[in-house]
């Protein structure tokens, strides 16, 4: 069997959404003659916790955790926080927040922390990387970023060990789409580029979850092109057997699961729905995750608040169980770039989805070859969605090729090939 290591920031207990794409692969691969080791952090402090995640761990799977600063402790404590108290992902990049030490914070992690917060982890997870490969072989690495501080550390090993490195990218790196908000200094972007190209040029693949991404780094970098692949974000179809469900509310249930940041706020549906509100019509607006506060706003004076609930952070399965309450489902593909993963497990639901994006072809793409939902721009308010809602019937078939178990597959072809 070959061996493939993976490097991997996120791993359960955190809850963190972007570790289910590698936790899934190292579950598949050995069905395709890959055994796969994990090199990780020993804590992520930042994210929410999801203990269920630790039950699907194979007992026999071998995971190196590393020590690695934690920024995000500093942050807190620059700003006076207690260090217990929860910290959510859209504070730390808050346009509102308008303190001085929230400006200072700001311009230290947009243009001192480079290639991004988790630099620290890089210097430990070498050292511990060098002990654990020498005398190891391995056929194939494997690193998933953002954070993109993983490909550093994977490139660097790749090259010391003489290990095919494939970098696996969920977001960009060097302009990922919360960057546009935030100036960052020419030196700054000089040097994340050349990060970014080297790591691309050691590279013998490289993979992204969505096609756009891809022809957008291959138009940057056109020698690029021979060595890229799409391996779509997916979900995983074993975690949709025996779901619980509890009986509906009486009423349509609107829900988006995620974090939802100030930058992906639908204005204009929040306005819509107070006038079916006004009509008599009895609606609930939900939200999993944590949600800006512009969008709080928004929706308080639209006069939606009776009607809206925030759950805050679930479990992974608790977090499914409520899609499948829901009518309707709402995703914010604000990044063109860029396919939601939730997107994947909505459409296995088979619930009716709303989209909002501007000039994401790609997301509208796959709902209306599933037929399951609607795109719409974010100056639109998305009446036709609910006009034509009974037209939608998902084809499940056609979801199913985005099941992880295949997509493990396609990754064990690449790593065959290399």
């Amino acid at each position: 069997m070959k061996k493939v290591l993976f490097i991997t920031y996120f791993w359960p207990p955190s809850g963190k959404a972007s570790l289910h794409w590698p936790f899934d692969m190292i579950k598949y691969l050995p069905e395709s003659n890959w055994h796969p080791v994990v090199l990780t952090a020993a804590e992520d402090t930042f994210s929410q916790k999801d203990e269920s995640l630790l039950n699907e761990i194979d007992p026999n799977l071998l995971v190196i955790k590393t020590k690695s600063p934690e920024p995000f402790n500093f942050y807190k404590k620059f700003l006076s926080k207690d260090k217990n108290e929860p910290l959510v992902a859209s504070e730390t990049i808050s346009q509102t927040n308008e303190s001085l030490k929230h400006k200072i914070a700001i311009w230290i992690r947009m243009n001192l922390f480079i290639p991004d917060a988790r630099m620290g982890w890089y210097f430990p997870s070498i050292v511990e990387g060098r002990i654990f490969l020498t005398g190891n072989y391995f056929d194939a690495m494997v690193s998933i970023g953002p954070p993109h501080t993983s490909h550093l550390i994977a490139s660097r090993l790749s090259k010391m060990f003489g290990i095919p490195h494939i970098p696996v990218f969920i977001d960009p790196w060097t302009d990922i789409i919360y960057y546009k908000n935030f100036k960052r200094d020419k030196l700054t972007l000089a040097i994340d580029n050349y990060l970014e190209k080297r790591v691309l040029l050691n590279a013998k693949k490289v993979v992204f979850v969505t096609e756009t991404m891809k022809n957008n780094y291959v138009k940057k970098y056109d020698w690029l092109k021979n060595k890229s692949v799409v391996l779509y974000w997916g979900y995983d179809e074993k975690s949709f057997t025996n779901i619980k469900t509890e009986k509906k509310l009486d009423g349509e249930i609107l829900l988006h699961a995620g974090n939802i940041f100030d930058y992906q706020n639908p204005k204009v549906l929040w306005k819509f729905i107070s006038r079916l509100k006004a009509k008599g019509r009895k609606f609930k607006i939900k939200f999993i995750g944590t949600v800006g506060p512009e969008i709080k706003k928004s929706i308080e004076e639209a006069g939606l608040n009776d009607i809206t609930e925030y759950a805050g952070f679930l479990n992974y399965s608790d977090m499914l169980s409520e899609l499948h309450k829901a009518n309707y489902l709402m995703v914010c593909a604000s990044e063109p770039r860029h396919v939601p993963g939730k997107l994947f497990e909505y459409l296995r639901t088979g619930k009716p989805i709303i989209a909002f994006g501007d000039e994401n072809e790609e997301v509208n793409k796959i709902l209306s070859e599933a037929n399951a939902g609607m795109l719409f721009s974010y100056s639109q308010d998305g009446h036709e969605f609910f006009d034509n809602v009974q037209k939608f019937k998902t084809d499940i078939s056609f979801v199913k090729k985005f099941d992880r178990r295949n997509i493990a597959k396609d990754l064990a072809e690449i790593m065959n090939n290399i």
